[in-house]
């Protein structure tokens, strides 16, 4: 059967991502999270155009063109080039039931040498959250973090008002760790943020407490 354009473009994106044969899928409890593809935009631009409301006042100012193909292709195309130079990793959240896409979690600003660290943010389209989706998905690219990746630390950072997000990193293990005076430009404006870690020391005690 012949491979079609849209997939023959996918091929060639992913070719030679990292240290990987192909982009990792990592399962949860109630996620399964893998690479993003072309296919993926219809779905993808649906969520986020029915989330805007919901997602806008924690994320850093949308794009006039934030839901259009070309957005999409561009991300695409700087997530390959991420992936093949190891500085970042993307990836979507699908729920195991339906298989619908939910929302992404992104591990960025990868620091190799002493510091051996990466930066995870996440998002969750309105449908979907307050359902426990993001902290299984949170807590299942643990081991692509420390195992696969084989990093020392993951930090994140979330808006204090946050209280939603501030739980999900609380029961996936992360520590609060302090306050960053206007850390990140969220919404237009400069804003402070707490910042939250998990170590491997940490993951591996998870580890131990759960066999």
């Amino acid at each position: 059967m012949p491979v079609s354009r849209r997939a023959s473009a996918d091929m060639a994106l992913l070719s030679g991502l990292t240290r990987f044969d192909t982009p990792p899928e990592v399962f949860g409890r109630k996620t399964r999270l893998r690479y993003p593809v072309s296919g993926d935009f219809d779905a993808w631009a649906e969520l986020r155009a029915a989330s805007r409301a919901f997602l806008t006042p924690w994320e850093p100012t949308w794009p006039e063109d934030s839901l259009g193909r070309d957005h999409f292709r561009r991300r695409l195309r700087q997530q390959a080039r991420e992936w093949r130079s190891g500085e970042a990793y993307g990836l979507f959240v699908f729920t195991n039931e339906g298989r619908r896409l939910a929302g992404g979690i992104n591990l960025s600003n990868v620091r190799r040498g002493v510091a051996q660290a990466v930066s995870v943010g996440y998002w969750m389209g309105q449908p979907f959250a307050g359902q426990g989706l993001m902290t299984d998905a949170l807590r299942a690219t643990l081991p692509f973090v420390f195992d696969d990746l084989r990093l020392h630390r993951l930090e994140a950072a979330c808006l204090p008002h946050n209280e939603p997000s501030k739980a999900v990193l609380s029961k996936v293990g992360f520590h609060e760790e302090g306050l960053a005076r206007q850390y990140l430009r969220i919404n237009g404006q400069w804003a402070d943020h707490l910042l939250f870690a998990l170590l491997r020391a940490d993951y591996d005690v998870m580890q131990r407490a759960a066999r």
